[in-house]
Parts: C-alpha cells; structure tokens; sequence
C-alpha cells in the first residue's frame, strides 16, 4: 500500500471528513455501506446569450468501497437519495472514484 493510500484510508475514516452512505445498484439491488466525501460547489451553464448558476452534488469514494459504480445506481446519505449521473472518473492514482450525483 501506497502512502498516498493509506493517508486516503485516515481521510474517509475521519467523521469530520466522510460520511456514510449505502450505494444500492440499480441492474441488480445489491446494497453496500460506503464512506463519502461531499461537494456542492456552484456550476455554470451557458444557454443562449444567458449564464445560469445551479447547485450540484458530487462524492468521493474510495475504489476499494465501490469498485465498479454505474450511471443509475442510487447513493443513500443519511434520509437523502441521490442518483449517480454521468460516468464516474478515477483520479490519478486510481484510488478514488468521483461522481456527480442528482436527487432521487
């Protein structure tokens, strides 16, 4: 194990930093508890002439948690539901997976 990976593993084990969660696959309803780390930041779209400014919701997790996430799986924070949008994306390291998540 890597340092880089094993300062990953302290990082999603803080409370302070990462959440838990349950992804639930949307082909075959299997459930698995994972840890988070949320983002909300602004994004801006252009549309015509007009900028518009929307919320969005992103999470890391740890490939080790989730090695194969898919669009269309559910991902279950506290009483919240968000469902995976887009293809999720490894960093460089290929430890973690980010993915852009959109209300259930």
């Amino acid at each position: 194990m890597t340092v880089f990976a094993t300062a990953m593993d302290r990082i999603f084990a803080n409370p302070s930093m990462a959440a838990a969660a349950v992804w639930i696959s949307a082909t075959t309803s299997e459930e698995r508890p994972i840890r988070v780390i949320g983002r909300a930041p602004d994004r801006i779209t252009d549309f015509g002439a007009g900028r518009y400014v929307s919320d969005t919701m992103m999470v890391d997790v740890r490939v080790s948690d989730l090695p194969d996430p898919s669009p269309g799986d559910l991902i279950v924070i506290g009483a919240d539901s968000f469902t995976i949008q887009g293809e999720p994306v490894r960093d460089r390291e290929r430890l973690i997976w980010t993915l852009d998540l959109r209300p259930s």
